[in-house]
């Protein structure tokens, strides 16, 4: 029993081929920083993503989901809060706020100027999030911060990520329903970007923590206590939702 638990453990490791401490760090706070290629690449993501969203191209938006340095910020943010340094995840929230707004502008301005005004199935697919969102999110959270510690980094993850977790459609969304006054539709989409964001964002904190980041700053145990409390209950709240929303599809499916 002692031999096929300890097997277990093993195979499951994250010990054995994770980056140095450093090498994470730079890494990770690499891929959130908000300068002129980041941005100019954010930029020409959201409008191939807008554009494949409009015409209805399914092979068009998960070209701009793989461009897209969203997740970066988001993983980034996460560093901050593993790493108990303040400064850096508000370094990093403000800088991804900064991105989400512009993207949302840079949306809204281009369905304003589009022809097509119907909306396509793409977009209405990013109207309805439900629970199966927050387990996609989630396990794809986990999946990008386990293939960006990695002394190897594990290059053919974060695409799939990517492309499973869909950061940019959602926002697209939301620069549709402004442009066309769809307020439902907005709030459908924000919610749908929430969740992929926060979910995300919390794997990637669970994993950091259990690889032992180096902490910046000393948090008491009730400091430690209080963002364990934080984090449960922001869970919770966002979660809740989800759960309602899946219940309703069933409901109107039978």
């Amino acid at each position: 029993m002692h031999e096929f638990r300890y097997t277990l453990l093993k195979m499951f490791s994250l010990e054995a081929d994770t980056a140095t401490h450093e090498e994470i760090k730079k890494r990770i706070l690499s891929g959130g920083q908000v300068t002129g290629t980041n941005m100019c690449i954010l930029i020409c993501a959201i409008l191939i993503a807008s554009v494949g969203l409009n015409v209805g191209s399914t092979a068009v938006i998960i070209g701009a989901m793989l461009i897209s340095p969203l997740m970066g910020s988001i993983l980034a943010m996460a560093y901050g809060v593993a790493s108990a340094n303040k400064s850096q995840f508000l370094r990093n929230f403000y800088g991804f706020i900064l991105q989400l707004l512009i993207s949302t502008l840079v949306s809204t301005v281009y369905f304003l100027l589009s022809p097509i005004n119907e909306p396509t199935s793409e977009l209405l697919a990013r109207t309805q999030p439900s629970f199966y969102d927050v387990i996609i999110a989630t396990a794809g959270g986990f999946a990008g911060i386990i293939g960006s510690t990695r002394s190897d980094k594990a290059n053919n993850v974060i695409p799939g990520v990517a492309i499973a977790t869909a950061l940019m459609p959602p926002v697209c969304t939301c620069g549709y329903s402004i442009a066309h006054g769809q307020w439902e539709m907005l709030s459908g989409a924000l919610y749908l970007f929430i969740v992929n964001c926060y979910f995300i964002f919390v794997s990637a904190v669970v994993i950091l923590d259990l690889l032992k980041i180096p902490k910046v700053n000393t948090f008491t145990e009730q400091q430690w206590k209080r963002l364990k409390k934080a984090i449960i209950r922001n869970t919770i709240l966002v979660l809740i939702p989800s759960i309602f929303f899946t219940f309703m599809m069933f409901s109107d499916k039978h």
